[in-house]
């Protein structure tokens, strides 16, 4: 990369929840115990949308809540996968909080979104796609398989308020990739084509998760994880959450550890770590 093709990289809430500590990690209980038994709630974590102002247009990583999940009583599904729902997470989403006004506090305008990159396809990293119809959405090729398979809604997939009517989607796979320095990870998918905005494979959470590192001159490299954690420093000593594949979120884990070995100044950006807007500043002065 002659010149940097990154102008600024910002993050905006769209609200905060609250979680289960055992969601946070770590825990050997299985899921289904801790989410029907725990009666203790974290404090309110951010819902973070990471905003990339890159030569070839805004990207966005990840989309963010959206409001409707506590203004419209039908945006859950009913029955058993509602009961899931309600004992998963508490959303405080104000008017103010939009993934549109979080843009606007920044000088931008969502009109100039190109791109908006999911970690993954749960309800709190789609929020924004209704107001996204006029950009490229891009999803592991296997979180969408993930997608079509049965009951998603069960699954923490919300198919209706996914799939929609629209939007222009773009599945990617991992190819080989033979950059020495993003060792451990052999594949991935320059975005752009310029190594800036790498999408690497980090699955256990969901089948298809995938987080982007992002690498500038003459600044720390970044890599937003999505919900491969929920606290670095938990990250750092190898713990992983209580939600998903165990084993494979092991391996992600050490991978992603294995990167900031190699890159001692690597900043994690998770999705609702509540230090990641403080590390973001730092790595930005």
């Amino acid at each position: 990369m002659s010149l940097d093709p990154i102008r600024r990289v910002s993050v905006v809430s769209t609200g905060t929840v609250e979680i289960h500590p055992e969601h946070v990690g770590p825990t050997r209980k299985p899921m289904p115990l801790w989410l029907f038994t725990s009666r203790r709630w974290t404090a309110p974590r951010p819902i973070n949308v990471y905003v990339i102002e890159h030569r070839d247009g805004l990207v966005l990583f990840d989309t963010g809540q959206d409001r409707a999940t506590v203004t419209d009583p039908r945006y859950f599904p009913g029955g058993p996968a509602g009961v899931l729902y309600d004992r998963l997470a508490r959303f405080h989403i104000g008017p103010d909080e939009t993934l549109s006004a979080g843009l606007r506090g920044l000088g931008l305008d969502i009109a100039d979104v190109r791109t908006a990159v999911l970690s993954h396809l749960h309800q709190d990293h789609i929020g924004g796609l209704p107001e996204l119809t006029h950009a490229t959405i891009v999803t592991a090729q296997k979180e969408w398989r993930t997608l079509q398979r049965s009951l998603p809604n069960v699954r923490g997939f919300l198919r209706s308020h996914i799939d929609l009517p629209g939007l222009r989607w773009r599945q990617v796979e991992p190819e080989p990739i033979t950059d020495p320095e993003l060792g451990p990870f052999t594949a991935g998918h320059d975005l752009f084509g310029d190594g800036s905005l790498v999408l690497l494979p980090t699955p256990g959470h969901t089948p298809g998760s995938m987080s982007m590192l992002v690498r500038r001159a003459g600044r720390p490299p970044l890599l937003m994880v999505g919900d491969v954690t929920y606290d670095v420093d938990l990250l750092s000593a190898g713990e992983v959450p209580g939600v998903g594949g165990r084993g494979q979120n092991r391996q992600t884990v050490a991978r992603v550890n294995a990167l900031r070995l190699r890159h001692p100044g690597l900043v994690v950006l998770a999705a609702h770590d509540p230090a990641a807007a403080t590390l973001l500043a730092e790595a930005e002065m």
